[in-house]
Formats: C-alpha cells, sequence, structure tokens
C-alpha cells in the first residue's frame, strides 16, 4: 500500500512538473512587420510566478528596414492591459531585444499585446503593426 502511494505522489510531482515546463515553454510570435521595420525570430513565453516576477518575456531581431529615413523603429509591449513599453532598436541595424515584463501587483502574467512601430517624431504620428494579442490560461 505504502508502495502504490509513493508511486501516486511521484507520479502527481512528475505531471506538475511537465505542466509548469510547458506554462513556461518558448512560443513562435512569427514575423510583425511594418514599411520601415521588421521583428524576426521573435518568440515569447509567459513565465510561471516563481520564475522572473511570473513575466510575459518575449525576444526577436528588430531591423530598420529604411536606414535613410531618419527614423527609428521600435517594439511596443503592454501586458495586463496597462500602459505601453517602448524598447527602441538602432538606425539603419537590427539589434536583439530580450526583455520581460509584468505588473507588479499580479502574482503572473497572463495577458500581453505586442506590435512594431516606427517612431515618426513630430512630423506624423507613429506608424505601427497591428497589435498582436496574446494571452495563455492558467
Amino acid at each position: 500500500m505504502k508502495k502504490a502511494v509513493v508511486g501516486l505522489l511521484a507520479a502527481g510531482v512528475f505531471l506538475a512538473g511537465v505542466g509548469t515546463a510547458f506554462a513556461a515553454s518558448w512560443n513562435d510570435l512569427g514575423t510583425r512587420e511594418i514599411s520601415g521595420a521588421v521583428l524576426t525570430e521573435g518568440h515569447y513565453r509567459f513565465n510561471p510566478p516563481e520564475r522572473n516576477h511570473g513575466s510575459f518575456e518575449w525576444e526577436g531581431s528588430l531591423r530598420d528596414k529604411n536606414a535613410g529615413d531618419g527614423h527609428n523603429g521600435y517594439v511596443r509591449v503592454r501586458v495586463e492591459g496597462h500602459d505601453w513599453v517602448r524598447y527602441y532598436g538602432k538606425q539603419g541595424k537590427t539589434v536583439h531585444l530580450h526583455h520581460s515584463n509584468w505588473e507588479g501587483s499580479q502574482r503572473y502574467t497572463d495577458d500581453a499585446d505586442l506590435n512594431v512601430c516606427v517612431d515618426n517624431a513630430a512630423l506624423a504620428r507613429d506608424e505601427c503593426s497591428r497589435d498582436q494579442h496574446i494571452s495563455t490560461r492558467r
């Protein structure tokens, strides 16, 4: 009887670990592109509460597609419906970005929006790709 209980307990711990590993595995973000900038090789994951504040973690390569226009590309991220945060690239270059975003008053993040924009300075409104809504159910 004790061996059966220990076996069931071990199986439960294993399955819980598999569930946590699946929830924190990397997912494909795809390519986000507009006329002046592109985010490629993008991946994201929603971390469990005990890792990195339970954050939305993402990475990708941001490339300025039009080096001569004088405008910079950036990735815009918002979690849990809060304000957008900008992560700028470099004019005429490709930069690798890897960041984590979270809402401090929550145990974990399960809702994020992301897009790619070009900063048009004061000339006109910034041009952005469509928002990509990403969520997970825990």
